[in-house]
């Protein structure tokens, strides 16, 4: 029997769970033409929920086509390129034939060559001849709205793991040049995302960056605890098994309904339980998971400055006031001048965030592991 929980991938159908606004909304914004910036933490579900928005809205018009580009390997511009040019002629080509006569059509100045198993489209891999295309970049950023418009298609182009462009050899020179394109199409719209909230943040909410005021920016929200209670029932009602609505409701809130967590402490409950969920196997779940992950946060913490460890002990003892001379001096952190510097490295390393003056442990499974091994 598959287990029903999935996690550490992307989800959908019967998989995915609540997120309807969020769903009206990109639709919304893709059907109006409107780019959109998402923002969340990491593995919260903003790839599995673009995913869906986007799947049901091609189903639902013929007319659409959403073209995926994930940039989690892309390092350069002609990665970028290449990946843009591949993605965009794919989502628009039905049989075998008809990609390698768009590839002709569209992609001839550039001297593609296209590598395929006849049997199989998914393997068919191009590659551009980056000689060729240093010398007209500009017309492959151009590629989806031409194509768009050659096709009568309303082309939906998301991209994750945005921030990667950071790794270019001169990125802001690079952002510049896309968005002075693609604020002019009218038959391409754009959602941009990624897991690096603070990186994505620079990128889109500085007004210093071309990026600033690109479109509309979503923050993503954790899911309801109510949501969670009802789609782990169902799940384990859906495999023969039984959990109360009230085990449920403390599976999601141990993990302060983090979506990956939930998902993964749901199943090792799910794993642990016959025919009725029994009392004691959540925590003895979340045990498991904490250890499993042991030396994962182990290696973390031991990356971390002294001060930045002390800051992490004053959070979780629940201090408001970090630069106050008395927290300062009861853990040891150095002056107030260097509460900031504390503050935003480990802001950049993912590892805490600050919204609207609220800081917090961004990953619940490492603030139970610090309360349970570390501070002890």
């Amino acid at each position: 029997m598959n287990a029903p929980f999935i996690f550490g991938k992307i989800t959908g159908g019967k998989d995915f769970t609540d997120r309807e606004n969020e769903i009206r909304h990109l639709q919304q914004n893709f059907l109006a033409g409107t780019n959109t910036i998402l923002i969340s933490p990491r593995r919260w579900g903003k790839s599995s929920l673009v995913k869906k928005a986007g799947d049901e809205l091609e189903k639902a018009n013929g007319e659409i086509k959403v073209v995926h580009i994930d940039m989690f390997n892309i390092r350069s511009e002609e990665g970028f390129y290449q990946a843009l040019s591949e993605k965009t002629i794919k989502a628009v080509s039905g049989k075998l034939e008809d990609l390698i006569a768009n590839s002709k059509k569209f992609l001839k100045q550039w001297l593609p060559k296209i590598t395929f198993s006849p049997d199989a489209q998914n393997e068919i891999s191009f590659g551009l001849n980056w000689t060729e295309v240093k010398k007209q970049p500009d017309e492959i950023l151009n590629l989806p709205n031409e194509i768009a418009k050659d096709k009568g298609y309303q082309l939906i182009i998301c991209i994750d793991e945005f921030q990667n462009l950071a790794f270019f050899d001169d990125p802001l020179a690079f952002q510049k040049r896309l968005r002075s394109h693609w604020q002019k199409h009218q038959k391409a719209t754009y959602c941009l995302y990624g897991s690096k909230r603070h990186m994505l943040m620079e990128v889109f909410a500085s007004p210093s960056m071309p990026f600033y005021k690109f479109g509309d920016m979503m923050f993503l929200e954790k899911i309801p605890g109510e949501y969670w209670k009802d789609f782990i029932q169902k799940r384990f009602r859906a495999t023969g098994k039984k959990i109360s609505k009230k085990q449920a409701g403390h599976i999601a809130f141990l993990v302060e309904n983090h979506p990956h967590y939930v998902q993964q402490l749901a199943q090792l409950c799910w794993f642990r339980t016959d025919k009725v969920l029994e009392d004691g196997i959540i925590e003895e779940a979340l045990d498991s998971l904490v250890l499993q992950l042991g030396l994962l946060f182990q290696g973390l913490t031991e990356s971390l400055s002294t001060t930045q460890v002390n800051f992490l002990k004053a959070l979780l003892d629940g201090v408001k006031m970090f630069s106050s001379k008395k927290t300062i001096e009861k853990y040891k952190l150095g002056t107030s001048a260097n509460i900031p510097r504390i503050k935003n490295a480990m802001i950049k390393k993912e590892i805490i965030d600050d919204s609207a003056g609220k800081i917090e442990i961004l990953d619940p499974i490492y603030s139970i592991w610090l309360r349970g091994f570390y501070f002890i």
